[in-house]
């Protein structure tokens, strides 16, 4: 029998792996979309979230710190999708249709609540209809997905 201090660090050891994958390849998958989609310049803008208008004219510390918090980002929304799955086991046995709604989630989340709340200093909240299908794809192939395989193939029982 394993005393408690052995099962949480087993537990936390668990965590690490689909956290990483998922949070590491969501958050490539993503960057590669705003490269092709925005430019160069995208992780200025993830930058201004926490700096404000003053990130857009920044320099490589800026561009590098943009990057920075965009995995932290795509992270956290693993780590979200990870320990929900831990409650919700359905969130791994369905992992391909979880994972695709998990990034509608994720976009809803990061548009209308994160972003608004954040530094940027441009508007939020009003989409062509192309951009929000483009946006929703992105978020839904390029996000969710990763996410829920990552947890699905990395996670306890698999």
């Amino acid at each position: 029998m394993e005393n408690s201090a052995a099962l949480v660090l087993r537990s936390k050891t668990n965590a690490f792996l689909p956290i990483l994958v998922g949070g590491l390849t969501a958050g490539a998958f993503d960057l590669i979309a705003a490269f092709i989609s925005f430019g160069w310049g995208s992780p200025l803008g993830i930058a201004s979230g926490l700096l404000g208008r003053r990130a857009l004219a920044g320099g490589a510390g800026i561009w590098i710190l943009g990057v920075i918090l965009h995995f932290v980002i795509a992270g956290s929304a693993a780590a979200v999708y990870y320990f929900a799955s831990r409650r919700l086991p359905f969130l791994k046995r369905n992992f391909v249709v979880c994972g695709l709604f998990y990034g509608i989630a994720v976009f809803l989340a990061m548009n209308l609540v994160v972003v608004p709340l954040s530094a940027v200093p441009w508007k939020t909240g009003s989409f062509s209809l192309p951009g929000l299908i483009q946006g929703l794809l992105v978020h839904m192939f390029l996000i969710g997905l990763p996410i829920s395989i990552s947890t699905w193939r990395f996670s306890d029982g698999n």
